[in-house]
């Protein structure tokens, strides 16, 4: 299975805010101050479209919509913490990633776990490793174990389980979602190895990133605080590939870091300081790869 796509599904901000509903556990999100919603809303589209023209002029197929979805061979439908964020969840998605050619032949919905209070948020949660059947998962509020084996079960990945904290009123909280703090592409891995406390869960995810031959770029807590370890890698119609990120994270990085990761693509950014402080997510949490056959 190949492990990064020139097609994604990028999710549109309407009636952009801060959603008091994630707040609980996402400590990234902050009130912007003395900022009307509109205003708000203005700024997060006008970041989505600059975002989006990068990544379409960079030769990447974009599909502008939004829903909860993790395209994969089929389609998994997740249950999401926010009750909220579950009227994002639309058929008429589906039918507009059809109308694009690609074939749907299986779809696995995993919602009924909301009745439970289970949780495991799609591409926020799972880090996948397509290419070696990897699948890494921080457990928190929006990840629930049980879930995660199970979808590892469905969709067949060998399941590497940790907990990921960040340091909040001088306390360790569990990171609310995977993807924050860490990226795996082709042959390199972005990760926060200093947010996974347990030493023997940070040497066993170790283990089995060196083990598929991934170059470790490792970053720091305040870097995972400016979105670094929210990156995607893409490629284009051309298969030239490209590191996809936000401005914030691309101004935290060093200069070997920088280097480093140019040797696996260009690096592609662009401002979402908008969204990032009102969604408390960026760059990747915005996108779905697709990587359906076509007709």
């Amino acid at each position: 299975m190949q492990q990064i796509t020139d097609t994604i599904l990028i999710v549109r901000p309407v009636n952009f805010r801060m959603n008091e509903q994630t707040t609980v556990n996402n400590y990234y999100q902050k009130v912007l101050e003395n900022v009307t919603l509109e205003t708000v809303q203005r700024q997060a589209l006008n970041e989505f479209d600059g975002f989006a023209d990068k990544l379409r002029d960079a030769g990447i197929n974009v599909i502008a919509d939004g829903s909860c979805l993790l395209v994969v061979l089929g389609v998994a439908i997740y249950p999401m913490f926010a009750e909220n964020r579950r009227l994002e969840r639309r058929e008429d998605v589906l039918e507009l990633v059809e109308k694009e050619g690609f074939v749907i032949h299986n779809i696995v919905d995993y919602t009924v776990a909301e009745d439970e209070g289970v949780f495991l948020e799609g591409t926020g949660s799972l880090i996948l490793d397509r290419k070696n059947a990897i699948a890494y998962c921080a457990l928190s509020p929006r990840a629930d174990e049980e879930l995660f084996i199970e979808f590892c079960e469905d969709f067949e990945f060998i399941p590497v389980l940790f907990t990921a904290y960040q340091t909040i009123g001088g306390q360790r909280m569990p990171i609310y979602h995977t993807n924050v703090m860490m990226c795996v592409g082709e042959t390199f891995a972005v990760i926060c190895l200093d947010s996974i406390d347990d030493k023997s869960e940070r040497k066993n995810v170790l283990k089995h990133l060196k083990e598929t031959g991934k170059e470790l770029i490792a970053i720091s807590e305040e870097q995972v605080n400016h979105f670094a370890g929210n990156m995607l890698q893409l490629k284009n119609g051309e298969d030239k590939r490209f590191v996809i990120m936000s401005k914030a994270a691309r101004e935290s990085l060093t200069a070997q870091q920088v280097k480093t990761l140019e040797r696996h693509g260009k690096l592609l950014y662009s401002s979402l300081d908008t969204i990032e402080a009102c969604g408390g997510g960026s760059a990747r949490c915005m996108m779905a790869e697709i990587f359906l056959p076509k007709n």
